[in-house]
């Protein structure tokens, strides 16, 4: 979506370039959009509509607001048509959703292509870039995609897209156990029917998922490669059929896509079920950890908090219950599923990412510009950051410095950390460290507490009683509280 910076030296300004009607402008804190000329009407015309003030009304659409381009003369838009919308607190991208969340993301985009349709109007791309996370709530956030429509069309121009985004992915994901993250980060436009026809085997084909999504398109493309007329533009006897048909194709996708929800019970994986059965920690020893970190929001009075290696929530709707908006990261699409599953039934702001921070999303897209870093989008935007129960992994596991992971904590977090720190005595890190316990064996609490002295001021500490584990409270040296309450 986003294309190059220019102009002011002191705010990058970053355009999009792929929607023929219109440019997506980031320019320093504010979300524009510059609208050609020729995309003015259909524009106008579509949130007149009862769809689209009903979809507002839901947060299932962008709010936008016409600006004039003189209150920022220094960005000299491209059209003298400018909105402007409100900011998604978090911008997320698919290969960072479990699955839940792109099923989410497709039954809105077809939800508001049917009542488009109903006010004349069709949507012309069904991607799921056009689609993001207020908590667990999914907003379509391109309102140029939709347009007009020829009264004769039959055809649903973003059918195919709509397949190759949205239901080949979780095809994908549901047969071969495949991660989206695997299968959108390489493929951003999503899966070919040929491409999937190719991992299938013989038998696997011919079932109904896979011989109405990926086997059929395959026989019939290959039978009509070369016929030109599939190109023409062709047109319905009346302007009902052409109707019928096109809600037809939706009806289609939206039975396509009910078949392919995951399930209503998360799958077992080896994070899943931890604090219920897996975990070391005593009732007595949860309800220790559970108070600091009670105690440590209560102090901190946090508006953005990153809850980072959130297995299944615990701590994320802990601080979201004091009215935090949580940004909890894991790197588990079952237990990151979990989480969107429980913050959906209870409306609870925690937007849930499938993000290691070992090995953090990378930039993508055009100059790598298109798709930000994980890491550029979440330095500086959270006033606490959680880090349980997951340095030692960290530490071991990915071979992180310990300087180095209190550095990128200090760079997340706007004001105040919270840190469970877990000693090489503690059970479960002698389990990661597998007989090389001699290389962690200098990893004491008070080695850590000197590494992160130079970063952090020390608010308070406690020992989980029983246990070789040390929760932490810090605040970040030179932070600054200007927020008011």
């Amino acid at each position: 979506m986003i294309a190059a910076h220019d102009a002011d030296p002191g705010a990058a300004v970053l355009r999009s370039f792929r929607d023929p009607a219109g440019v997506l402008i980031r320019y320093r804190e504010r979300i524009l959009r510059a609208v050609h000329p020729d995309g003015v009407a259909d524009l106008e015309a579509f949130l007149a509509t009862a769809a689209a003030r009903e979809a507002l009304e839901a947060g299932k659409l962008v709010r936008s607001a016409r600006i004039t381009p003189s209150e920022i003369p220094e960005l000299a838009p491209e059209s003298e048509y400018l909105l402007e919308h409100e900011r998604v607190p978090f911008p997320s991208y698919p290969s960072e959703w479990p699955p839940e969340m792109l099923h989410a993301a497709g039954a809105l985009t077809i939800e508001l292509a049917q009542r488009a349709l109903d006010e004349g109007f069709g949507l012309k791309d069904a991607t799921p870039y056009n689609v993001l996370f207020r908590g667990s709530r999914p907003v379509f956030i391109d309102v140029l995609s939709f347009e007009r429509r020829q009264p004769l069309d039959p055809a649903w121009m973003a059918y195919a897209q709509f397949v190759r985004t949205f239901l080949l992915p979780l095809l994908v994901n549901r047969a071969f156990g495949l991660p989206l993250a695997c299968i959108l980060s390489s493929h951003r436009d999503g899966l070919e029917p040929e491409t999937v026809y190719g991992w299938a085997g013989f038998w696997r084909r011919l079932t109904p998922r896979f011989l109405g999504l990926v086997s059929m398109p395959k026989w019939l493309g290959a039978s009509k490669s070369s016929d030109a007329s599939l190109y023409r533009p062709k047109s319905a006897a009346s302007a009902g059929q052409a109707r019928y048909i096109v809600n037809g194709v939706l009806r289609s996708c939206a039975r396509h896509l009910a078949a392919l929800e995951p399930g209503a019970v998360p799958g077992e994986s080896t994070w899943s079920g931890y604090l219920d059965h897996k975990s070391l920690y005593t009732p007595a020893q949860l309800a220790q950890k559970e108070a600091f970190v009670s105690e440590a929001l209560a102090l901190a009075r946090p508006r953005t908090v990153l809850d980072v290696g959130a297995n299944e929530g615990h701590f994320s709707f802990l601080a979201a219950a004091t009215g935090a908006s949580v940004l909890a990261i894991d790197s588990d699409p079952v237990v990151t599923g979990s989480i969107w599953r429980r913050a959906s039934r209870a409306q609870a702001d925690v937007l849930p990412l499938v993000v290691d921070l070992a090995r953090p999303t990378p930039a993508t897209g055009w100059r790598n510009v298109e798709c930000a870093s994980f890491l550029d989008r979440a330095r500086g935007h959270f006033d606490m950051v959680l880090m349980l129960a997951v340095v030692h992994h960290m530490l071991v596991t990915e071979r992180i410095p310990l300087d180095d992971l209190l550095t990128l904590a200090g760079e997340l977090a706007r004001d105040y950390v919270l840190i469970e720190f877990v000693a090489s005595e503690d059970p479960m890190f002698q389990k990661l460290v597998r007989g090389r316990q001699g290389l962690y064996s200098h990893l004491t609490n008070v080695v850590f507490e000197a590494a992160a002295a130079p970063r952090f001021e020390l608010v308070r500490s406690a020992r989980i009683h029983g246990l070789h584990r040390w929760l932490y409270l810090f605040r970040r040296r030179g932070a600054t509280n200007s927020r008011t309450y």
